[in-house]
């Protein structure tokens, strides 16, 4: 095997971990979108699944009470999001803003009081985390040159959230163009009026839209705290969220193109640790700071004109008020 393949193997595997959390953030995104809601609260519903799943588990040492918590918390904000702008026609903008300024703050006010460690949760053991999976076949593909190397890198060795992650994506495809429910989703995104004279619940949908967004965040911020650190420390989203939603725009609201949206900024941000240090003839050392911008950056320039026009569904972020 020559450098290059090794270096290029170990960087997709970066890049697969680095995605899994925009996967699921993006597609509990679209779930939302689809239905009409925007959901700008993906990086608070994140966060407080990261913090609840880290100190459930360090309270608990399983991962698994972990998980359901960081769950559980993330559906619980997409509920009060539901509420606020389903129930009560709230400005869908402010109220998933409100969300992320309130969590944000909140998890490392109840790390503090409740671990005093600075807001962080206790560094987690292996038992009270998802560690990596060998898959079947692994001694055998062990001694075949560059293929070996390749399935123990890139296929194995990733821990569950992974592969359910990759699962996601075909299922969420599934649901979304050949169940009723997935019929209703996308209607209610286009045209509510219609889908309410049809004898349909608006609100139910959106409700049960958020349900799933809240699930998928909770997956998320899980694996944040549980796979992929060993604890929660403050602000570990570190945008993730808001990174999620640039990629569902810029996959045009669909699970394909947004995985691989999402594949692209996670790459970029895979790509930025290895160039760090990197020395350029004329300008010397590359800052750190720049480098760690490069994801961001691209997400800029590409929402900026570069992949086309992006037409989100027709009733986002429009309130529905059932006519009388």
């Amino acid at each position: 095997m020559t450098e290059t393949f090794t270096i290029a193997v170990i960087l997709l595997a970066a890049t697969v971990r680095v995605a899994t959390p925009l996967v699921f953030a993006a597609l509990a995104g679209l779930f939302a979108e689809r239905s009409g809601i925007v959901d700008i609260g993906l990086e608070g519903k994140m966060l407080a699944a990261a913090f609840a799943a880290a100190a459930a588990a360090a309270v608990t040492g399983s991962a698994w009470i972990g998980a359901a918590a960081g769950v559980g918390a993330s559906v619980a904000l997409a509920l009060i999001h539901a509420f606020a702008c389903v129930t009560y026609n709230g400005n869908q903008v402010v109220s998933g803003m409100a969300l992320n300024i309130v969590v944000a703050g909140l998890t490392p006010t109840l790390g503090f009081a409740w671990f005093s460690l600075g807001g962080q949760t206790p560094s987690l053991s292996d038992h009270a985390r998802f560690t990596s999976i060998t898959l079947p076949l692994m001694d055998s593909a062990a001694g075949i040159p560059a293929l070996g190397f390749l399935y123990r890198e890139l296929i194995s060795g990733h821990n569950l959230f992974v592969y359910v992650a990759a699962a996601c994506v075909p299922a969420v495809a599934f649901v979304l163009y050949k169940t009723r429910f997935g019929l209703r989703l996308r209607a209610v995104g286009e045209n509510p009026h219609a889908v309410d004279t049809a004898g349909v619940s608006v609100a139910r949908l959106r409700y049960q839209a958020m349900l799933v967004c809240g699930t998928l965040c909770g997956l998320a911020g899980a694996y944040l705290s549980l796979a992929h650190g060993a604890g929660f420390q403050r602000d570990m989203t570190a945008g993730s969220g808001y990174l999620a939603l640039a990629a569902l725009i810029f996959g045009k609201w669909k699970p394909v193109p947004t995985l691989l949206a999402c594949l692209l900024f996670a790459f970029a941000d895979a790509a930025q640790v290895r160039l760090q240090g990197v020395v350029l003839p004329g300008i010397g050392t590359v800052p750190v700071q720049l480098i760690q911008a490069i994801p961001y950056v691209l997400t800029v320039l590409l929402l900026a004109g570069f992949v086309g026009k992006a037409i989100a569904p027709k009733a986002s972020g429009i309130p529905y008020a059932k006519e009388k």
